[in-house]
This record gives structure tokens, sequence and C-alpha cells, in this order.
């Protein structure tokens, strides 16, 4: 038995995955976010997630921010396959609204906004052109306490890691708004695919993942 961990993204709960089949011989865990202390690390959250990986060698699934996540758990555990999906491998990919973030600080203006604005939220998470579809994703982006999305954002474009780690599979959508691919290399390309893909392109997913993985 191959077991599976996936991490959602930003906001996401487990939910995103819901139309993730893959064959018997792969078993699938579904994570959560769970909530992060005061000033607390990227790192040492992903030391406490660990925790709830209790198979070894697992492969590990992250989406967006979960991406980020589950790169830095492949650092504290064993893993056999580590892939993410709409995501990045450093810093270096990040777009540069996002590099300048980093250097002006002004990310830490934004969690307020996205509590009192779902709409925000949402645009910020899946991409803009999803917007109109608020209310179908409104029970994927369930994790909104404002503690989580403040920690959340400042981790992500703070984030340290500024070369891929090696073996690291990278799954991306070419119309993917959120990580544009302008920014992004050695990725394998999903053709239309945007940063909303776990759920809008699964079927390209559960016929490719299984074989990536074996």
């Amino acid at each position: 038995m191959i077991h599976v961990y996936l991490m959602p993204g930003m906001s996401a709960n487990s939910l995103i995955f819901e139309k993730i089949k893959f064959p018997k011989n792969f078993e699938l865990h579904k994570l959560d976010w769970i909530s992060p202390n005061i000033d607390e690390s990227i790192e040492n959250y992903a030391e406490r997630l660990s925790e709830k990986i209790v198979h070894k060698n697992p492969v590990l699934i992250g989406v967006s921010f979960g991406g980020i996540l589950v790169q830095e758990i492949s650092k504290i555990i064993k893993v056999n396959k580590l892939i993410i999906i709409s995501s990045i491998k450093c810093n270096k990919e990040m777009p540069s609204h996002m590099k300048f973030g980093k250097i002006t600080k002004s990310y830490k203006l934004l969690p307020v906004k996205w509590i009192n604005d779902f709409e925000s939220l949402i645009s910020f998470v899946l991409g803009p052109k999803i917007k109109k579809r608020v209310d179908l994703y409104r029970k994927y982006l369930s994790v909104r306490d404002e503690n989580y999305l403040s920690w959340s954002l400042r981790e992500m474009i703070e984030w340290k890691q500024s070369k891929p780690l090696k073996n690291i599979i990278h799954i991306h959508g070419t119309k993917d708004l959120v990580f544009p691919t302008l920014y992004i290399k050695n990725f394998i390309e999903v053709p239309r695919g945007d940063h909303a893909m776990i759920l809008k392109r699964a079927e390209w997913i559960n016929q490719n993942l299984p074989k990536m993985i074996m």
C-alpha cells in the first residue's frame, strides 16, 4: 500500500481533494491546517504538523502554500515522493508583487480586509477570475481565522528557500494567475490549468499522478 498525504492550500480545507481518486493500491490521507502559534516559524509549524503523518516513507502532495509546507516537512521526515501542485519550489519563483511585498512588508496590511471581504480572499488565494464563483468556493476556503491568515501570508512571502529541493515533482497549470509560469522553471505543464485545478482538472491529476508516483 502506498500512503499519500494531501495538504491543501492557504485558507483551504481538505475538501479540495474530494475529486481526487487513486487506484486501490494507494491510500489517501487528507491533512488540514492546525492553528499556528504566535510568531511561529514555518519550520516549527512543519515539525508539529509532521506528527500527523504516521506512515513511513509517505508520498507528500501539497497545493499552493500547502506545497511550500510539504517541502518543509520533507526536510524533517524521509519521503517516497514529494509533489507540489500550483505552487513554487523556491522564493525566486514568486511573482514580482510578492517579492515587492517582502521588501516593503506591505502584506501586513492585508489579512483584516480578507476576513471582512471574502471576494478579496478568494481572489488572492485562487486567482481573480474565480471571483464570479464565490459561493461555490466558500465551502473550500473555510480557514479564515485572523491569526492563521496573518501567519500564512507572512510565512509564504518571507519563505527562505532559495533553491529547489532535489527530486521534487512540480505540476503547474498554464493559466495560473497566482503563480504565473513566467517565473517558474522545470515543471510538468497542465494545459489550461489555473490555480484551482486541483478541483477543475481533477481528471488529469487522477490519470497522471499515480504514474508519477509508481
